[in-house]
Formats: structure tokens, C-alpha cells, sequence
């Protein structure tokens, strides 16, 4: 369990996104869905550029989730040419700004040609520190805790480890994004009010934040609340206030 923290004038180290609202923003404009898409990924930009410039570590975005393979196949090819075209002309910028870019989810489920763009770009940018975005893809969070519990249990057929060793951080190290930290702070557009299945084990104790902005209306104020409301919360794990006042006050010189 992370340490009780207080995030009061702090800004999150890794922020992690549901981009909802595509395809409500274009229909109030009595446009395709796939506009509504195109427009979001002009609002993905921006939140990059945020992040650039505000120092955060790391940017975790729901894309595509497992279950959106069930929408309507004209709309998912168009999300798949788009999802291609924006790697083809984003990677050289990406890779200038020192961004490491990476996918997470099945990525099996995608066509040979996003497959081999995905890892093409994430070789071209493996180097890059300065800010780790993960693109979550064909992701579910139950998938990727059973993926994780899969990987546990072949080791225990295998001999290599007792049931008896298996706990949570075993099961942490195993998980999608285990190389960083888990998100500090959760956003999500368009006025849903849920996680639908995103990071599930990676958001136990994630300060979430909802707006009714669709997302390709999303811009640096918007943003930027986001994080005023984060940095006003008592982050406490657990633990009480009086707990956290005096561990602050155990540090302060």
C-alpha cells in the first residue's frame, strides 16, 4: 500500500484518462461519428502538451477498450484508420518532444498493420523519458488482472514459485504498467460516472475527478481544474488525518 501522502499544492506524477464523448460531440453538430474521433485526437494533443509542460511523469489514455470491438464495423475501421494515420504522423513529433510511447490491451486483436506501427513506434521511442504516454488499446482492466493471475499460475505449475509467495505485489509486478507508478489522478470525460473497466487494479487508491466536457472540448483550463482539485484533496490511504498531519510533520526540517 502506497505511504499516506497529502497532494495539497502537488501535481500527479501519472494521470490516467477515459477520452469519452466522440461521438456525442459530433452528433450535436448533426456530424459522423468518426468526426467526433478525428476532433478527440486534436484533444489528446493538447492534453500531451499539458503534461509537457506542467512536468508530469506519465499519461495513461483509454482509446479503445475490449468491448468497443462490438460497435458498429463501419466505426471501427474508421477508428483504425485514424488510429493509423495519427501514429504515422504523430511518431516523428512524439519522438522530438521525448515522449515514450507505449500500448497496453490485446494487441493481437488488431489488424498485422497496426501491429507492426505499434511496435515500430514504440522501438523509435523507447529511449525517451520525458514523458511516458501509454496508449490503453483493445484494453480491459478484468483482462489484464486474469492476464496477470495466468502468468502467476504458470510459475506455480512450472515449480518456479509457492502458491504461498503469491500476493499482491506479485500479482502488481505482473500487471500492465508495472514499471510506474499507478496513477495519482483519474479523469473522466463526457459525464459518465464510472471506471468501465480501465485500470482496475491500478486505481485502488487513485483520486478520481468527472467532468461533463465532452473530450474533444477539453483544453489546458480544463485540465488544469482537474489538477487544482487534485492538488486540494488529502491523499490518505487508509490512514487518518491526524496520522498524515504527523508524518508531515515528522519530514518538515
Amino acid at each position: 500500500m502506497p505511504s499516506g501522502d497529502r497532494a495539497s499544492g502537488a501535481v500527479p506524477q501519472h494521470i490516467a484518462i477515459i477520452m469519452d464523448g466522440n461521438g456525442r460531440w459530433a452528433q450535436a453538430r448533426h456530424r459522423p461519428r468518426l468526426i467526433g474521433h478525428r476532433a478527440g485526437a486534436r484533444a489528446v494533443k493538447r492534453c500531451v502538451e499539458f503534461c509537457l509542460q506542467r512536468g508530469i511523469g506519465a499519461l495513461t489514455l483509454f482509446a479503445f477498450s475490449s468491448e468497443n470491438w462490438d460497435r458498429p464495423s463501419d466505426e471501427v475501421s474508421g477508428l483504425m484508420r485514424l488510429f493509423i494515420g495519427a501514429l504515422d504522423r504523430e511518431v516523428d513529433e512524439l519522438a522530438r518532444l521525448g515522449v515514450r510511447l507505449r500500448f497496453i490491451g490485446e494487441r493481437e486483436r488488431f489488424p498485422t498493420g497496426i501491429r507492426e506501427r505499434m511496435h515500430s513506434t514504440e522501438i523509435r521511442t523507447a529511449g525517451n523519458a520525458r514523458l511516458h504516454l501509454n496508449i490503453a488499446a483493445s484494453y480491459g482492466g478484468q483482462q489484464d488482472i486474469a492476464r496477470a493471475a495466468r502468468e502467476l499460475a504458470s510459475e506455480v505449475a512450472a515449480g518456479r514459485l509457492q502458491p504461498e509467495q503469491i500476493d499482491a505485489t506479485a500479482l502488481s509486478s505482473r500487471m500492465a504498467l508495472a514499471d510506474l507508478p499507478p496513477p495519482d489522478l483519474f479523469i473522466r470525460t463526457g459525464g459518465e460516472l464510472r471506471i468501465s473497466n480501465f485500470l482496475l487494479w491500478q486505481l485502488a487508491y487513485t483520486e478520481l475527478w468527472f467532468t461533463e466536457v465532452l473530450w474533444p472540448d477539453v483544453d489546458a483550463v480544463l485540465l488544469q481544474s482537474a489538477l487544482d482539485a487534485y492538488a486540494a484533496r488529502e491523499r490518505r490511504f487508509g490512514l487518518t488525518s491526524e496520522q498524515i498531519q504527523a508524518k508531515d510533520g515528522a519530514k518538515a526540517p
